[in-house]
């Protein structure tokens, strides 16, 4: 049997107890071990804005997961970013403001809330309008809030940014009415790019440009239902691929990239392209 610890209600229980349905009651008892006096030094040493790098990193490393659809990874990804949600509340817990038991309770309200064509009597004809009531009540929820825009923060991804605020403002009725829009916005905002590029070298109007034509093309994809984020990682990947095999093929061939023509470069690319459809 495996080291036991007070729970501080039912006695003792051991940390190595794997029933089922016992899994969050053992993970608060270990966070409670490893944060009491005579805990673990670092877990101990940790705060709110400590927790913050590894928050993040812990997220991308579950979006990593994600995208690999392994089961084993993502299992393993989860409970650490279930670890983050746990140890912020136990320090919360620690200063007699709220623990894990609350943060659950208050998702729940706000859930039942929001859902009212599910616990209330709200008729929906689709998810369309289920997000426009989302919004409305968020609204009502809010009051603080200036505008609809106000709760997409400033630090997300700037591709994932832009799609919540496009979104967003769609959700009130500021949005084309169909592809055809942002079709046209991205022609538009090319030709401006051009003529900003062209046109002197003010940096700060070619950035504002070409600023605009990323927003426009990310409008597209939200328009082709396309996660714009995974697309340009998707575009990174098939990238790197590509070029993997140009240095591979140039090398094979006793070829050094710097010193050859750009012709040769793009027979490879094109060769690479070919082998590595699909």
């Amino acid at each position: 049997m495996g080291e036991q610890v007070s729970t501080g209600v039912d006695g003792v229980m051991d940390v190595t107890d794997r029933r089922p349905g016992g899994g969050m009651e053992r993970l608060l008892v270990v966070m409670a071990r490893l944060r009491a006096p005579d805990g673990c030094p670092w877990d101990r040493e940790q705060t709110l804005e400590t927790l913050k790098p590894c928050l993040l990193e812990e997220t991308h490393e579950l979006l990593e997961a994600m995208a690999d659809d392994t089961p084993g990874p993502h299992l393993e990804e989860l409970g650490d970013v279930l670890l983050q949600v746990v140890f912020q509340s136990c320090i919360r817990e620690e200063r007699g403001e709220f623990g894990l038991d609350e943060v659950a309770h208050t998702l729940c309200d706000k859930l039942v809330r929001r859902h009212p064509h599910i616990f209330g009597e709200v008729t929906v004809s689709g998810t369309d309008e289920v997000l426009r009531n989302w919004e409305a009540i968020k609204r009502e929820e809010k009051v603080e809030r200036e505008s609809v825009l106000d709760g997409v923060p400033r630090s997300l991804p700037a591709l994932l940014r832009a799609q919540r605020v496009q979104a967003k403002a769609a959700r009130v009725g500021f949005d084309w009415s169909d592809a055809a829009g942002p079709l046209e916005k991205i022609a538009e905002e090319a030709r401006e790019v051009r003529e900003a590029a062209e046109g002197g070298g003010d940096k700060d109007a070619v950035r504002r440009e070409v600023g605009d034509l990323l927003f426009s093309v990310v409008n597209l994809c939200r328009f082709l239902d396309v996660d714009a984020e995974q697309a340009l990682q998707a575009a990174g990947d098939r990238f790197t691929a590509r070029f993997r095999y140009v240095e591979a093929r140039a090398k094979a061939d006793g070829v050094e990239m710097r010193d050859t023509t750009l012709e040769v470069l793009d027979g490879y690319w094109n060769e690479a392209k070919r082998s590595l459809k699909g």
